[in-house]
């Protein structure tokens, strides 16, 4: 009998903390400000939504424990590493993460900006310890996937689009295409790099969910922007309106965005349905994600 989806999240999120913590240089070895910060940037906040899409997609596949926990940990050392630089003054230029002062704030410029640069190659340590695999081909298979989804074809490609789209006007079909590598690369490749040891149709049918929850969770988060307050947030809420982002909201304005979500959880549910009680996880965590705002 398998625990209720509280009880799993709850053992997940503890499991990848210890994980965390276990991956990241401690503060007190050299260099100490930067180890400390890398911890600081890391541990002790965020949804970890991404390390739990890894692992339920992980149970779907019946993908090793140790290759799902290297997997979770690395896409969520990526994903810290995102927030660290995005931050920054020279991005979005944000003073508040996960609800206490970004690293720059807490640190400095030049701290944070090392801070994002050594969690990446973190990230891709964890992922090249031999032996991690059986196969070397999923391991290769799993670093070409974070690869991808971090450069410019993926998150780093959709940051840049999204620093030269600021005041301009954009069309519900760039708009995606932005957030399918801005955010919705990143998630892809969490529930990839769980389904690494997965059939081709199971990884098919997981690629088809991730895009689209990859997608409702960027739209969700532009409806929170509008509706949630700093606190809920974490984070500077009404920060995309003031900076004159093109969200969904603005596009196609709140109700038809919230309409928008949900098609996409359907089309995501849709396309896992058919595993049943193996899909169990991946169908909780797309209503957690798409029920955030409601």
């Amino acid at each position: 009998m398998q625990t209720d989806f509280s009880t799993w999240t709850t053992s997940k999120l503890t499991h990848i903390e210890q994980v965390l913590s276990q991956t990241i240089p401690d503060q007190h070895t050299l260099p100490h400000k930067l180890h400390e910060a890398m911890r600081y940037s890391v541990l002790g906040g965020g949804k970890r939504v991404r390390a739990l899409l890894c692992y339920a997609s992980a149970e779907l596949c019946n993908t090793e424990d140790a290759v799902a926990d290297a997997g979770a940990s690395a896409v969520e050392l990526i994903h810290a590493y995102s927030l660290v630089h995005d931050d920054m003054p020279c991005m979005d230029d944000d003073d508040l993460r996960r609800g206490k002062p970004s690293c720059h704030k807490q640190y400095d410029d030049a701290t944070a900006l090392l801070v994002g640069d050594a969690l990446q190659s973190l990230a891709f340590d964890v992922l090249s310890k031999p032996g991690l695999c059986k196969d070397p081909m999923q391991q290769i298979g799993m670093l070409s996937t974070l690869a991808k989804a971090s450069g410019s074809y993926g998150m780093a490609g959709g940051q840049a689009i999204d620093l030269d789209s600021i005041g301009k006007p954009l069309t519900q079909q760039a708009l995606e295409i932005m957030h399918a590598r801005k955010t919705g690369a990143l998630i892809e490749a969490a529930t990839l790099l769980g389904a690494s040891a997965g059939s081709r149709e199971q990884i098919t049918a997981i690629q088809t969910y991730a895009r689209k929850i990859g997608l409702a969770f960027q739209v969700i988060d532009d409806i929170l922007d509008v509706e949630a307050d700093t606190q809920t947030l974490g984070k500077t809420a009404g920060k995309d309106a003031g900076s004159n982002k093109p969200t969904y909201v603005s596009i196609l304005g709140l109700a038809r965005a919230k309409e928008l979500a949900h098609d996409l959880y359907e089309v995501a549910i849709a396309a896992i349905y058919p595993y049943g009680e193996g899909s169990l996880r991946l169908r909780e965590l797309a209503t957690y994600i798409t029920q955030r705002a409601f």
